[in-house]
C-alpha cells in the first residue's frame, strides 16, 4: 500500500508537469482567449459548442488541470489516512492543495482580467511572474511529498543554518531565472522576430516594447545560475549511502547544462513553440532535482518512518 502511494505521488508530479507543459502551450499559441472572458465555464457554456482551434487547446487545458486539483487532492486525502500526524509528506501534501488552489485563481485571475492572447500589458508580465512562482512552489510542494514518501528523510534546516543558506541561494537563483525566462517568452510570443539580427536589434532599441526589451536579462541571468549550480552542486553535504542525493546532483548538473545549449538554440531558432516547451520542461527538470539534492542535504539523521494511522 505504501509502496503504492509513492509511486503514486511521484506520477502525480509527473502530470502536473505535462498539464504545466500545456499550459505553455496555451500562452505560446495565443490560445488563452479560446474560451473568452469565462471562467470555469468556456463561453458561458459547460461544454462548449461550435468549438475553434483556440478554443478546443484551452478548454483542454482546463479539463487537464481539473483532472490535476482532484489527483492532488485525492493524494493528500490518501497521504493522510495512510500516515499520522507529524509525518512529513503530510505537509508536503496540504501544501501541494493550497498551492494548487493558488495556481487555479491565477489560471483564473489571468482569464477574467483578459490578460492573455494579444495582451501585452505589464500587469500580464506581472501575473506571469506570480504564476511561475507558484508554479513552482508547487512542484517543490509535490516533490517533497513523493520524495518523503518513498523513504527520503524529515528537513531539519535550523540544525543546519550553513545548509539552509546554501539551498535557499541555489532555489532563489533557479526561481529568478525561471521569472526572468517566463517573461523573455511573453515577449517572443507576443513580438516574435523573423531574423536573429531583428530580434538583437529589438531587444537594443530604446523603442522597443519593455517585454522585448526585457528579454535581454533572462540569458545572462540564466548563465551566471548555471555556472553557480554546476560549480555547487557537488558541494551539497550529503549522508553517507544517500544515492537518492548523489543522483539529484548529477541530475542538476547534466541537466543544467542541457538546459544551457537548450536556451542558445531557442535564441537561434527565434523561440519556435515546440523548443519553448523543451526550454520549461528543462527548466521543470533541473527545479525538481534541486529541490530534492536541498531535501537531501537538509535531511534529519533518520529517514522519515512510514506510519499507519490508527
Amino acid at each position: 500500500m505504501r509502496d503504492r502511494l509513492g509511486r503514486s505521488a511521484w506520477i502525480v508530479l509527473g502530470y502536473n508537469v505535462l498539464v504545466i507543459l500545456w499550459g505553455a502551450y496555451v500562452r505560446a499559441t495565443g490560445s488563452g482567449a479560446g474560451c473568452g472572458a469565462h471562467w470555469p465555464l468556456c463561453n458561458g457554456e459547460v461544454i462548449p459548442r461550435g468549438p475553434t482551434t483556440a478554443m478546443l487547446v484551452e478548454f483542454s487545458h482546463r479539463v487537464t488541470s481539473g483532472l490535476a486539483l482532484v489527483a492532488v487532492v485525492a493524494l493528500a486525502a490518501w497521504v493522510f489516512r495512510a500516515h499520522r500526524a507529524g509525518h512529513p509528506a503530510r505537509a508536503g501534501a496540504a501544501l501541494s492543495v493550497a498551492f494548487m488552489l493558488t495556481e487555479a485563481a491565477v489560471g483564473a485571475g489571468l482569464v477574467l482580467f483578459q490578460l492573455v492572447a494579444d495582451n501585452a500589458s505589464m500587469a500580464r508580465a506581472l501575473f506571469m511572474a506570480v504564476h511561475l512562482t507558484n508554479t513552482f512552489l508547487l512542484l517543490a510542494c509535490l516533490t517533497l511529498t513523493a520524495h518523503w514518501l518513498t523513504g527520503g528523510a524529515r528537513v531539519t534546516p535550523s540544525a543546519f543554518p550553513a545548509r539552509s543558506a546554501l539551498a535557499l541561494a541555489a532555489l532563489g537563483a533557479v526561481l529568478i531565472v525561471g521569472v526572468s525566462g517566463a517573461i523573455a517568452a511573453l515577449g517572443d510570443t507576443l513580438f516574435p522576430a523573423t531574423s536573429l539580427r531583428e530580434a538583437l536589434s529589438a531587444d537594443a532599441s530604446a523603442t522597443s516594447h519593455l517585454l522585448v526589451r526585457l528579454r535581454v536579462l533572462h540569458p545572462p541571468l540564466a548563465i551566471a545560475a548555471a555556472v553557480a549550480l554546476v560549480a555547487g552542486a557537488s558541494r551539497f553535504p550529503l549522508r553517507p549511502g544517500d544515492r537518492r542525493g548523489r543522483a539529484a546532483a548529477r541530475a542538476v548538473v547534466i541537466v543544467t547544462g542541457v538546459q544551457v545549449a537548450a536556451g542558445f538554440l531557442n535564441v537561434l531558432l527565434l523561440a519556435p513553440v515546440w523548443m519553448q516547451l523543451v526550454h520549461l520542461l528543462l527548466a521543470d527538470a533541473v527545479w525538481i532535482a534541486l529541490v530534492v539534492l536541498a531535501a537531501s542535504t537538509l535531511a534529519a539523521r533518520e529517514p522519515a518512518v512510514a506510519r499507519r494511522a490508527a
